[in-house]
């Protein structure tokens, strides 16, 4: 049998009619959210040099990208795996001089070089908002209330966010609970695996109770705080208080002091957003610094997650035979009708696929 020299890559596949009307349905709704809230949109450019998506995104490794060298330029580009530092470009280059916050939105597709285990997808689209000049509790509230909303404006139900604050060890390291700097990284690695045994070996038995300040919020937070940390961890307890008061009821909230994966470059906010029948994330965000000091909040969410939940409303279709009433067709357009117009007179409404067909001005269900 021949190769089928007609296969995507791993990772890569076709979005055919209502998945495809399904995901750009759900993302203009999305969009138009963000919108409501004064974020403008802007899209960034689909590759950059390689060594300015290095620079700005802190710890990514040159192999966690798509890459291959410019014709132009002889120098290597790489395909975006992520926008939000994009955004960080635009806003401390092109959009510099404009007034502070600034509130951005974006939406567009993005490439890892490999997959997730629990998503095989290695193109997906990414949807966003970031609000520049800010990483106070303030903008914190409006960020993660604006990602509920723009979730729920779409049906997705059963959603949860948990918090987490990036970087907790490295304040607590600074002072209030020393640690070797050879050995910080380690600690902090160990607390994301939830290895108490590790944290002992190495030395950092002060650090053990953040492991049991982990899940539902009420009850974390007051593990929290019962960690004598000498007042290092009243600020942004204060902070979490005041971002979940503002969260609606039928949210569910947890806490992960210590979750460090997908929050590479946050600073003292960082949260991820699940929901119900949904492997995986659907979204995270935070506070964090751009590679100029600036600081900014923001979040992304990921629509290509929500294809289990996402529907499309099959919009009834209507037949157009020949020499229709071309105005009465646009009216009925307008309406929200979709209409298949014949081009011979052997077209046949119901090979078409219509629900529908016109007879002079009467439309006939078929």
């Amino acid at each position: 049998m021949p190769k089928n020299i007609d296969l995507l890559p791993e990772g890569f596949r076709d979005r055919l009619f209502d998945e495809a009307a399904a995901v750009s349905s759900n993302a203009r709704v999305m969009t138009d959210i963000l919108t409501h809230y004064g974020y403008r949109r802007i899209m960034p450019a689909m590759a950059e040099y390689e060594s300015s998506f290095v620079r700005r995104y802190q710890g990514l490794e040159r192999n966690h990208l798509l890459r291959f060298t410019d014709p132009i330029s002889g120098r290597t580009l790489a395909i975006r795996s992520d926008m939000t530092m994009q955004i960080g470009r635009i806003a401390t280059t092109r959009l510099a001089d404009l007034p502070r916050p600034l509130r951005l939105s974006y939406h567009g597709t993005v490439a890892k070089l490999n997959t997730d285990p629990l998503n095989p997808d290695r193109e997906m689209t990414q949807l966003g908002a970031e609000l520049i000049g800010s990483d106070s509790v303030q903008a914190a509230c409006e960020i993660v209330a604006l990602a509920i909303e723009a979730l729920k404006s779409v049906g997705v139900k059963g959603i949860t966010i948990d918090f987490t604050l990036p970087d907790l060890v490295e304040q607590l390291a600074l002072k209030t609970f020393p640690l070797d700097g050879d050995i910080l990284s380690q600690v902090r690695e160990q607390l994301d695996m939830k290895d108490a045994s590790s944290l002992k070996a190495l030395g950092a038995d002060d650090y053990l109770p953040l492991l049991s300040a982990t899940g539902e919020f009420d009850q974390a937070r007051e593990k929290l705080c019962a960690i004598d940390a000498g007042g290092a961890l009243s600020t942004r307890i204060k902070g979490l208080d005041e971002i979940a008061q503002n969260i609606a009821d039928d949210i569910h909230i947890t806490l992960d002091p210590t979750e460090r994966h997908g929050f590479e470059y946050q600073s003292w906010f960082g949260f991820t957003l699940f929901a119900d029948d949904i492997s995986g994330a659907i979204g995270r965000g935070g506070t964090y610094a751009l590679d100029n000091g600036e600081v900014a909040t923001g979040f992304s969410l990921y629509p290509d997650m929500l294809n289990k939940l996402l529907s499309f409303e099959c919009h009834k279709s209507l037949f157009l035979p020949l020499a229709h009433d071309s105005a009465l067709a646009h009216q009925l357009r307008a309406e929200g009708w979709i209409t298949i117009a014949a081009l011979t007179d052997k077209d046949d409404a119901n090979i078409l696929g219509c629900s529908h067909i016109l007879e002079g001005k009467d439309i006939i269900a078929l």
